[in-house]
């Protein structure tokens, strides 16, 4: 008696990549495929993962200190706004940066108040604009507590994508390919089903918010539904979850971009979320010691 990888996954709380991804590891005694499709014996047993044992001190950790965080005095409205404020430049600088944009920090902070830079593109005016704009947007959802959707994906990178209206909150209809990437986007066909699948993955794994999110975002990126912007927009997607589920919002630095880079290589090459996971984990402890220190009794 054989079971598939979906029956797998609804047995042993983890989504259908997951354990297609420990079937092709050999982690799962007695599963064999058959073209394209993983048998595994009925009585398997789901297996340990030793990754997440490695890991599961660091993700203890974050949660404690948002426990920790949870438990002290609220911030006021002005001690919000003005944190929010300055997040936004820093997350709008990077993010655009990590893309090609030239506006440096205080330039990017000076456009965002309305100011024109000049010698710089119209294009990086209109970024800096756009991803703020989107930022706002998600934090009205999650204030709301919008559940993620394709319809909310879409309408992030129409904010994102200022400077390309006629690709706006549309999925491309050209195959593209990315310099440099250990894989290749979907064919524009596949975009659709594709995208539905990763919605469904993510709403089905039971890992650690952390965890899912450092997997949603690799396939995010892996399946590049549109044709510019995927990036800003998978980084806006991964803060307007990290934030419905009480954590703060992260930014990952210019600086840092090798690192992220090498993070989407070790997952389209060894299938290991783990790089994606620790940067992730940096991000949300240097963010959740600066609220602790904040608001210190």
């Amino acid at each position: 008696m054989v079971m598939t990888t979906k029956e797998a996954g609804e047995k042993w709380g983890i989504s259908e990549r997951r354990v297609r991804t420990l079937c092709a590891e050999g982690k799962i005694p007695g599963a064999y495929q058959e073209g394209r499709i993983w048998k595994i014996p009925l009585q398997a047993e789901k297996p340990a993962d030793g990754r997440f044992k490695l890991r599961e001190s660091l993700l203890e950790q974050i949660d404690r200190k948002k426990k920790e965080l949870d438990g002290r005095r609220p911030l006021t409205d002005g001690e919000v706004e003005r944190l929010n404020e300055e997040f936004t430049v820093e997350y709008t600088y990077n993010s655009n940066a990590i893309e090609g944009n030239t506006l440096t920090l205080r330039e990017t902070d000076l456009v965002l108040r309305g100011l024109t830079i000049d010698r710089k593109p119209l294009k990086d005016h209109m970024e800096a604009v756009g991803h703020k704009e989107a930022f706002d947007y998600i934090c009205e959802l999650v204030q709301e507590k919008s559940p993620l959707s394709e319809k909310v994906i879409k309408q992030v990178h129409f904010l994102v994508l200022a400077d390309k209206r006629q690709d706006r909150g549309v999925y491309r209809r050209v195959p593209v390919r990315i310099l440099g990437a250990q894989h290749e986007p979907v064919q524009p066909y596949l975009i659709q089903p594709k995208m539905e699948e990763l919605l469904f993955d993510y709403g089905a794994d039971q890992s650690h918010i952390v965890t899912k999110l450092a997997r949603f975002h690799i396939e995010f990126e892996r399946i590049h539904p549109f044709i510019d912007g995927n990036g800003r927009t998978g980084r806006l997607l991964v803060n307007l979850e990290l934030m419905k589920a009480g954590y703060p919002p992260i930014d990952i630095k210019f600086k840092d971009r090798l690192a992220y880079y090498q993070a989407f290589d070790e997952y389209h090459v060894k299938q290991s979320v783990s790089a994606m996971e620790k940067l992730f984990t940096g991000y949300l402890n240097e963010r959740l010691d600066m609220y602790l220190r904040i608001q210190k009794d």
